[in-house]
């Protein structure tokens, strides 16, 4: 489809006024050939095989950057669930692992890599274990290692045992990063049906049913979006809906010629474009402030879970209009630390964890960037885990949490965690225990819904 002039145009306003950019080139790596039961040897297999890939992938999205005038924010890495790959390694524990895709990230020059990370939907092998108890010394000795352990799913149901086992990962992991605002949680994940595709952290991974070496670009918008919302003059829901499918729609085109470019230029093979508007503390660039633009006094009233759906809909289908390679995720993403609509919606008070939890039944993921107090429970945090991924399961869409108990602080303390990550006011969990709930383990069984054959 030709490319027309306006089109140009309008796109360089976008990204000089209105925040578009190419959130992130993430090349996704298979590491199914460097397995090995030493676990010395797998590393330096491991190390080398990245860097054989990726040697080039930073200056070749930097060049493209240059060519077409749009932002590139991040040069990311996914990689085949390295509790699979590293399952028949010789070892009580794979934080060495983690700290060789840390090395290999700093070697490439790129910003994080996924995939240290285990599918424990339905059981959980003694590699998942390994890489499991892991997670926290891993997230505290490296710093652009990011990894997703993938819980429920609707065609296995949800394990229980695998959910109690992240609560008490997720308070390890903050307690270990205590002096850093609990960051280590910030790179952690825990998904119901985590798509293999995935361009964004902390939940990317490289799935089996992938290429060799693929590219997969993650395009974000909401300020381009907001800005189109707040042009009209007294729309109806369905004027803002077909304004957002129109905009996605444009979007989608340019971040699939870029990513297309860079996947020929490297000789990968192009994957997905993960249309998704994932929000940035910039203001203006904010989700949040999207649906106070359809007509919302406060992020979080009522009214906010059918904004939310039109917006999320609305993405979608402009994506699909616009490209056969959307992917990923696609949709609306709603990180409170990241979005400063989000930030203010809590802090006044309209935006509590119980409406985050409805919202995700209609975004993209789930509960993202939330900071809780430090003394919350591991079982609350499963509990929360377990609700998220229940909606997941019986809705049949990827869901996840990341969450963050932060070490000393408490309702109502602003965390700064700096960055894309931004900062994130310290929310309230409810005071009465579900201990006895998750204690019981166990399986959640699949819904009826799953028997689809």
């Amino acid at each position: 489809m030709p490319i027309q002039p306006e089109e140009i145009l309008e796109t360089i306003k976008m990204v000089a006024t209105e925040h578009l950019d190419i959130r992130t080139v993430t090349m996704g790596i298979n590491l199914r050939g460097c397995c090995h039961p030493d676990i010395k040897i797998f590393n330096e297999q491991v190390y080398d095989h990245i860097l054989s890939c990726a040697e080039n992938l930073v200056r070749t999205t930097d060049e493209i950057q240059s060519l077409y005038g749009i932002p590139i924010i991040n040069k990311r890495i996914s990689v085949t669930p390295i509790a699979i790959v590293a399952e028949s390694c010789r070892a009580d524990e794979l934080v060495s692992v983690a700290e060789t895709l840390d090395r290999a990230a700093h070697e490439a020059g790129i910003d994080f890599i996924g995939g240290f990370s285990a599918l424990v939907q339905k059981g959980i092998t003694p590699g998942d274990l390994k890489l499991i108890t892991s997670i926290p010394r891993a997230m505290a000795t490296t710093k652009k290692v990011c990894s997703s352990v993938n819980v429920a799913t609707t065609k296995a149901g949800i394990n229980m045992d695998a959910v109690a086992l992240m609560g008490r990962i997720i308070k390890e992991t903050a307690e270990l990063t205590g002096e850093r605002g609990g960051i280590g949680c910030a790179k952690l994940v825990v998904f119901a049906n985590a798509p293999e595709d995935n361009p964004f952290m902390a939940g990317a991974f490289h799935g089996v049913g992938e290429p060799d070496c693929v590219i997969n670009v993650g395009v974000s918008g909401p300020g381009v979006v907001n800005a189109a919302v707040r042009a009209l003059r007294e729309p109806s829901l369905g004027d803002i809906a077909e304004c957002i499918k129109k905009t996605a729609f444009k979007i989608t085109r340019m971040g699939e010629m870029a990513g297309r470019e860079v996947a020929r230029r490297l000789g990968a093979q192009f994957g997905v474009l993960d249309l998704s508007l994932a929000p940035t503390p910039a203001v203006g660039d904010s989700v949040a402030a999207i649906l106070e633009a359809m007509g919302l006094e406060s992020c979080g009233t009522h009214g906010t879970t059918a904004a939310l759906a039109l917006l999320n809909d609305a993405v979608k289908k402009g994506g699909a209009m616009a490209s056969s390679s959307v992917g990923g995720l696609s949709g609306a993403f709603i990180p409170v630390s990241e979005d400063e609509g989000m930030i203010r919606a809590v802090q006044r008070g309209s935006l509590s964890l119980d409406k985050l939890e409805a919202m995700t039944c209609v975004c993209s993921v789930g509960l993202d960037m939330i900071a809780v107090p430090g003394d919350t429970s591991p079982s609350t945090i499963a509990a929360i885990i377990a609700d998220e991924m229940a909606i997941g399961m019986i809705n049949k869409k990827t869901t996840a949490v990341r969450i963050i108990p932060v070490p000393g602080k408490q309702v109502g303390d602003l965390v700064e965690f700096g960055g894309l990550l931004g900062s994130a006011p310290v929310m309230p969990v409810h005071n009465f225990s579900s201990e006895a709930f998750i204690a019981r383990g166990g399986r959640i069984p699949a819904p009826i819904q799953s028997l689809t054959n």
